[in-house]
């Protein structure tokens, strides 16, 4: 039996596929940086944070220098995740060579920032079109487990083999929608067809075109087939009513079901959304386990033997219905083994279980209204987040005769004066 070593966790093949767990940035920046610094020929990168902080710089000078080499390197980051980006850190990258792309870049509005929703949330790393990482995790120091308060718990995975290159064509394919500026994302979106399946694993996103609901219909679609145990690992958990129906009638088939939430959040209103369906799934016979070292934000599943995701996909609203996604499906035995028993792990030792320690068993007399309230908000909610906004997510790039652009400029110019 294959058994989870924080410290040393070798890959997992499946197929011609190998799989790699990787935890927090500990495990991750060290092998995503190691990779750059080996990269030959090309290296694409989606993230939706980039800071200018320690590992930021870590990851800007990783780059410069692969773009020194003749490595074409292609860079996208999201406008409101990485809002305040300065000259100091954007200049040496484009100066180097890197294509640095911004995805709806957008001046604040009394210090605050505009741009909230359709973000690009995806976190895609392909080198050399021959290794690739999936997962959760932004380029910040706190996706460094070990930074405490504040270093979150998350996951990505290493990935060679076959499925490479279904995400090395879409990685290469996004970045050329970034050809001209300021080209719009609707425009150019509806011209994509990425979901390619394989029998063993696959590359799944979710876009607002052509791809609204892909990675949904895959946590469905395992639930449905589950037979023995789902255990679900999510930062953000406000399903909508179809999922949330499908864990129901999993347990009523007698599978276990397993929730790993927050038990410190990040945000405290993430707490209060995820508290309004304890009743509810606790009443289903579903356990809710509360992580509690540090904020969770992992987003992985295991269901049965042979069958995982790891992703940057929450299970809310946002990550649902409006922001760009990215999964990887991962139908191996070995695989889930190894991702089985590091959340078994989280389960026994970093948890509290709601129910018998975490929720107090007395009901209200407005329970009844308040579960009436948050069964029609899951039910209804995709449609109505179809709604917002109303304008059309911009693509921006920066090149080498423009280091800083004019919305860019904007930013800085309100950050000075806040």
């Amino acid at each position: 039996m294959t058994v989870y070593n924080k410290h040393k966790n070798p890959a997992l093949a499946s197929d011609r596929n190998s799989f790699e767990l990787l935890e927090s940035g500990e495990q991750y920046f060290p092998a995503v940086f190691a990779a750059i610094g080996d990269a030959r020929r090309e290296i694409f990168i989606e993230t939706f944070i980039l800071f200018d902080d320690a590992i930021g710089r870590a990851l800007q000078r990783q780059l410069i220098s692969a773009a020194r080499r003749g490595v074409y390197v292609d860079l996208t980051i999201d406008g409101y995740g990485s809002p305040d980006l300065p000259q100091s850190f954007v200049q040496p990258l484009v100066s180097a060579g890197v294509r640095l792309h911004i995805f709806d870049p957008r001046p604040r509005l009394f210090g605050l920032r505009t741009n909230i929703f359709r973000r690009l949330h995806r976190k895609i790393v392909v080198i050399d079109a021959t290794i690739a990482y999936v997962g959760g995790i932004n380029y910040a120091t706190d996706q460094l487990a070990d930074n405490k308060p504040n270093g979150k718990l998350d996951f990505a995975v290493r990935i060679c083999g076959p499925l490479v290159a279904d995400i090395h064509s879409f990685a290469s394919r996004q970045a050329q929608l970034f050809t001209n500026h300021n080209r719009r994302w609707q425009r150019a979106a509806r011209h994509d067809r990425h979901a390619i399946q394989r029998d063993a694993s696959e590359f799944v996103t979710r876009d607002n075109h052509d791809h609204r609901n892909d990675i949904e219909r895959r946590y469905r679609a395992a639930i449905h087939a589950a037979r023995t145990e789902i255990t679900i690992c999510n930062a953000y958990f406000f399903p909508g009513y179809h999922l949330l129906r499908a864990l129901r009638r999993a347990t009523r088939r007698g599978v276990r079901v397993n929730l790993i939430l927050q038990g410190t959040p990040d945000m405290p209103a993430v707490k209060m959304w995820e508290k309004l369906l304890y009743a509810h799934l606790l009443r289903a016979g579903i356990t809710i386990f509360e992580y509690l070292p540090h904020p969770l934000h992992a987003k992985i599943a295991v269901i049965d033997q042979h069958w995982s995701t790891v992703g940057s996909s929450n299970l809310d609203p946002l990550s649902l219905s409006m922001n760009l996604e990215a999964n990887v499906v991962i139908r191996d035995p070995h695989f889930n083994q190894v991702l089985r028993t590091r959340l078994q792990h989280i389960m026994d030792h970093d948890c509290q279980v709601v129910g018998i320690t975490g929720e107090p068993q007395r009901r209200s007399i407005w329970e009844p209204l308040r579960q009436m309230l948050v069964y029609h908000l899951t039910r209804r909610f995709p449609k109505w987040a179809g709604w917002l906004p109303a304008h059309v997510p911009e693509l921006h790039s920066i090149d080498r005769s423009r280091h800083i652009t004019r919305r860019l400029e904007e930013v800085a110019d309100s950050r000075s004066s806040q």
